[in-house]
């Protein structure tokens, strides 16, 4: 029997997009909320690269905001923020709605 290769996929077992869920908002259920500090961020867009759901935006190079639309609160985003500047932290979603009053 010949064994199969990655051209005998079927192609529905492809993902040719990245942020598969850009249609449907899913940060409601997030259970932490990334923080970004403008001040220490340097824009080396190691969080974008490495955000699984597309969740980080950029303009000209630059990081500008986070889309909580999107974003799950993986945290992958401050783990991958360089140690030196720390940009992001990740808060419980529970303390800040406590304090926005919802």
């Amino acid at each position: 029997m010949k064994k199969k290769g990655w051209k005998d996929l079927a192609v529905g077992g492809r993902i040719d997009v990245a942020g598969n869920a850009c249609e449907y908002e899913t940060g409601s259920w997030r259970t932490f909320r990334p923080i970004r500090d403008e001040a220490k961020c340097n824009h080396c867009l190691r969080c974008w690269i490495y955000c699984p759901d597309s969740a980080i935006q950029v303009e000209d190079g630059k990081v500008v905001g986070i889309d909580l639309d999107h974003c799950k609160g993986c945290g992958i985003c401050a783990e991958v923020c360089p140690p030196k500047v720390q940009a992001i932290k990740m808060v419980q979603e529970a303390e800040l709605k406590a304090k926005e009053g919802k």
